[in-house]
């Protein structure tokens, strides 16, 4: 059972800035793609960002480029999402997901739901 523990969920008001966890399993950390999705109440799922590993390149949803960014430790096998001038349709639960095939990232990754492995989500909430 691959754990992926994510933390850092709050509530925020509008322009403000939170900074997710999702600290990971080494052998997943280390040769998974790695990235974020959100669910918002009612709405389907959605990749948001997502980061290789070894190259560390990443992809990010058009939605919040310029805004979010995310990053690996290395030193602590944890992904971060540093996300900044938050907007109220930022509200969502935001899931750590890994793909179970391992490898590098692909735009696809953040465009499926299937065939990854799962956090249990922290809630973030931005209010007007």
């Amino acid at each position: 059972q691959v754990q992926l523990v994510e933390s850092g969920g709050d509530s925020v008001q509008a322009g403000g800035s939170l900074r997710l966890s999702c600290a990971a399993p080494g052998y997943i950390y280390s040769n998974h793609c790695m990235g974020w999705f959100r669910q918002a109440p009612g709405k389907e799922r959605e990749g948001v960002a997502s980061v290789s590993p070894y190259s560390g390149s990443t992809y990010y949803a058009d939605s919040v480029k310029g805004r979010f960014t995310i990053s690996r430790d290395n030193a602590k096998n944890t992904v971060y999402l540093q996300m900044n001038t938050l907007k109220p349709e930022d509200t969502a639960m935001y899931y750590c997901a890994a793909p179970r095939s391992g490898g590098y990232c692909s735009p696809a990754f953040l465009r499926a739901v299937t065939n990854n492995y799962w956090g249990q989500g922290t809630q973030v909430t931005v209010s007007s």
